[in-house]
């Protein structure tokens, strides 16, 4: 899609986690995508590079007084909630510390988050697969964390900086991201940055229904669990997004594979779903 309208595709390694980092995972993913054919425009960028760019956009939230300490600890936050919350791992926070930190004793008192207040009324968005989408965000995700008590930046602030730094224009990622979408709408037209397009597709799912992920394994230079097959998957994946190569397009090299994808590649509303995608 982007290629197909002259724009530039950019890597970003999410990687604010450190927790649940891998060691050699992100070299292992850029490898992976050079073996494909999937080259990059520009450098790769990193997110653990961009700490005193959140730094900066976080002080501007702070002194427009759009963000607030919270002391809650996440077992309190599920407790004063009884409704089950299943389109992201999202409880809804309903603002207890919005006018005023709590103060008690011991780790009570310290500061376990900074969160922003969200109106109560619906936000609203077009997607270019989904159509219009609206959350009503007091009701899906409440007042929701931007930096956690540890000085780590939340990934919805970090994102929103990122793509906003780097010109980002169109997001296509999957939708299972498509319900926190809203919440990084909201802090764009806070920061007065431009709204990207969004495009979230079908998320590519193993034999148990459960999404399949880097830890799964299945696309791995490093392991070797694709090589001689990378013409094979590209054309399976184009299936998988609603397109329809020419059974002889897999037996040439991977770069004349995605020129045809860049050439041929329909509307992405015609994908209604993902089907079957075999490994």
């Amino acid at each position: 899609m982007a290629r197909q309208s002259g724009g530039r595709w950019l890597l970003r390694l999410d990687d604010l986690d450190t927790r649940r980092q891998v060691p050699g995972m992100a070299d292992d993913i850029m490898r992976t995508l050079e073996s494909f054919g999937l080259l990059w425009d520009g450098e790769a960028t990193f997110q653990s590079r961009n700490l005193s760019d959140y730094l900066s956009f976080f002080g501007e939230l702070q002194r427009a007084g759009e963000i607030y300490p919270c002391g809650c600890s996440r077992k309190e936050i599920a407790l004063s909630t009884s409704a089950p919350h299943p389109d992201d791992d999202c409880i809804p926070y309903y603002g207890a510390c919005r006018g005023g930190m709590k103060v008690g004793s011991g780790d009570a008192a310290a500061i376990r988050s900074w969160r922003v207040g969200v109106p109560d009324e619906e936000l609203c968005f077009t997607d270019l697969r989904k159509g219009r989408c609206c959350q009503n965000l007091t009701q899906v995700s409440g007042d929701f964390i931007v930096r956690r008590g540890d000085g780590e930046f939340a990934y919805q602030l970090a994102v929103v900086v990122d793509d906003y730094l780097a010109g980002v224009n169109q997001v296509v990622r999957g939708e299972d991201l498509l319900a926190s979408t809203p919440r990084q709408i909201y802090l764009q037209r806070l920061l007065g940055f431009p709204q990207p397009d969004y495009c979230h597709l079908p998320l590519v799912t193993g034999p148990d229904g459960t999404k399949l992920s880097k830890r799964d394994h299945l696309v791995s230079h490093q392991l070797g669990t694709v090589t001689g097959r990378e013409q094979e998957l590209l054309c399976a994946v184009l299936h998988f997004l609603g397109q329809n190569p020419p059974q002889e397009l897999a037996g040439h090299p991977c770069c004349a594979i995605l020129d045809w994808g860049v050439a041929h590649f329909k509307p992405i509303t015609q994908i209604v779903h993902g089907g079957a995608l075999v490994f």
